[in-house]
């Protein structure tokens, strides 16, 4: 037990371990505003938007070692080492994703803030489990290099240890690491069945006193294990996709995440009108990407596209931007950090010259100006090659016959034949497979659903132990005439899927993706037509920005000479998110 000693008549604790640190903080704070010793930045010419009393007031802001120390100081008091004139523009908070699969964006955390932090981006809450789930039994020391010198990278993050997808060891360890926060969403799929594992990530998220994130599945669970995930404390909820889903998120409690990412071009659409429509309050819900690709963020915008489309939606701009910002910040009990910009919060701020169409001219992390003009003015020096694998293929001995297209069922009259379909993930899972009665002519299927001819699917296992399992199936979301494309992920499970129009070319194309570690390939007539390699667990592409956009954008364009016409996203992030779905409805063992 410690001693405590008498200072000046009261009782002390005999450790004063960082308290002369903090001393020498308040007392600087002190004597900037006395002018006595300087400030660090004071940005002035400023119209400030103040979330918390939703007003807009001309002024200024002073900076201190990261942190806004006041508001229109006296500026014949005050010293400072810089001055930034802000032109008359507006100053709102550094915009917050509420809940991202950080890992599955295919990019490095480096590369990734090349693209989120010049849309004004500097605070993420992310979900790391198809990185430690690839990881396998190097989870853990594959984690620590992934969050290694976190705090050099332009954007702050705040990450959850694995819900689902790995084991609870992993699980508890990762709880330990910073910057993990809590436990990332659960399987409701498994959840709802008593798993064991489940519960005991479940307490171990609560005993170590983090957040636990809710992959709710309202569209999947009965009303009465609706209750489960807030009962055991849940606070989140990024699975609505409708009015109804939103009202009953909204009514159990939950601070509702409004996600816009891949594959889901109309959601975010269907929600926000919702909202408007329903007048609920802005304050029940946050804004997040989900899932994300660095090229959508480059050509559309990441949380300021959002607000903006808010605001279009007729939704308040103030309240629009609170939702991506102070209501995001104040849902992890962090909104005394960031999220708005008053005294001791950071200094993330963003400029921009409308509050209703969100224009990050400038972007400040920590008072420090990192982006300009959609650009980020310094990249960030961090090596990610030490997490890069060597490859090892596991398809030896796979024939095109095994991915022949073979009928569940054949009509009486033998004209018709029952095979499952896939649409491609974003459009609601409850159509994600289905199985349907297509032409059959001379012993074999007619790959045609109501006059549309649609392209093949496998979805097929890497690495087998004893007969391989395949299933294949026709395909919504990827129309090519020839040639084929295959993309791998190993989260949960490892494997590949393929999309094409005929069994030698689709083995040949998996064959070639078989020697990297993971990623995409394209082929025609057995040539690489284009390729993305992801050497990073097979998760994400040891590449800069610009390098990762233009592997992205040479497989659309491959695509196209193909006969595709892809919209929204790139084909890459389209086909890797249909792994999500598969994993959930059973497709891989």
């Amino acid at each position: 037990m410690l001693q405590k000693e008498k200072v000046s008549g009261v009782a002390a604790p005999a450790n004063t371990d960082g308290v002369d640190a903090h001393y020498d903080h308040v007392r600087a704070i002190f004597d900037i505003l006395q002018g006595e010793r300087e400030a660090d930045l004071l940005l002035r010419n400023l119209n400030i938007l103040d979330v918390h009393s939703e007003t807009v007031f001309q002024g200024s802001i002073l900076v201190y070692r990261e942190r806004i120390i006041a508001l229109n100081p006296d500026e014949s008091v005050v010293r400072v080492r810089e001055v930034f004139d802000g032109q008359g523009l507006y100053a709102i908070p550094g915009l917050i994703d509420s809940h991202l699969h950080f890992d599955a964006q295919l990019a490095h955390p480096a590369a990734f803030g090349e693209a989120i932090v010049p849309s004004g981006t500097t605070t993420i809450f992310a979900e790391t489990l198809d990185f430690a789930s690839a990881a396998g039994d190097e989870a853990v020391e594959a984690a620590r290099a992934l969050f290694k010198d976190h705090d050099k990278l332009p954007y702050r993050i705040y990450a959850f240890a694995p819900g689902k997808k790995t084991s609870v060891e992993v699980t508890d360890a990762m709880l330990k690491m910073d910057p993990v926060i809590g436990l990332g969403e659960l399987a409701h799929l498994s959840y709802m069945t008593g798993n064991e594992d489940d519960f005991r990530k479940s307490a171990l998220g609560r005993a170590n006193g983090g957040f636990v994130n809710s992959h709710w599945g309202v569209t999947a669970l009965p009303d009465m294990l609706l209750n489960y995930m807030p009962a055991i404390g849940a606070h989140n909820n990024h699975d609505v996709w409708n009015e109804e889903d939103i009202e009953k998120s909204v009514r159990y409690g939950f601070q509702t995440q409004i996600k816009f990412g891949v594959g889901s071009p109309e959601v975010i659409r269907t929600m926000l009108r919702a909202i408007v429509k329903r007048r609920w309050p802005a304050e029940n819900f946050s804004l997040c990407a989900d899932n994300i690709s660095v090229n959508r963020v480059l050509t559309k915008g990441h949380i300021d596209w959002v607000i903006s489309l808010a605001v279009e939606m007729g939704i308040n701009p103030i309240q629009a931007i609170k939702m991506g910002t102070l209501y995001s910040a104040r849902s992890f009990r962090m909104d005394n950090e960031f999220g708005s910009l008053a005294p001791g919060r950071y200094a993330d701020i963003v400029l921009t010259d409308s509050l209703s169409k969100i224009n990050p001219l400038y972007v400040f992390k920590g008072g420090e100006l990192v982006a300009r003009d959609r650009k980020l003015l310094k990249t960030v020096d961090l090596d990610y090659s030490g997490m890069v694998k060597e490859p090892r293929p596991g398809l030896d001995g796979l024939v095109p016959e095994q991915l022949d297209l073979t009928p569940i069922e054949v009509s009486a009259d033998g004209s018709r034949a029952k095979v499952l379909l896939f649409d491609v993930y974003g459009r609601g899972h409850l159509k994600f497979s289905q199985e349907v009665w297509v032409p059959y002519e001379d012993g074999a299927v007619v790959p045609e659903v109501d006059g549309v001819r649609l392209n093949r699917i496998s979805v097929v296992q890497r690495y087998a132990n004893g007969e391989r399992h395949i299933v294949n199936g026709l395909f919504k979301g990827v129309s090519i005439d020839r040639g084929a494309v295959s993309t791998f992920w190993p989260a949960p499970f490892a494997y590949f899927v393929s999309v094409g129009t005929d069994s030698a070319e689709m083995c040949d194309n998996l064959k070639r993706l078989d020697t990297l570690v993971g990623g995409c390939v394209v082929t025609e007539g057995g040539q690489v037509k284009a390729s993305l390699p992801l050497d990073i667990y097979g998760v994400m592409a040891d590449m800069s920005l610009a390098e990762l956009v233009d592997a992205t954008r040479s497989i659309d364009a491959a695509l196209e000479e193909l006969g595709n016409r892809n919209e929204g996203e790139p084909v890459v992030n389209k086909l890797l998110t249909l792994f999500i779905s598969l994993d959930r409805f059973g497709f891989m063992v």
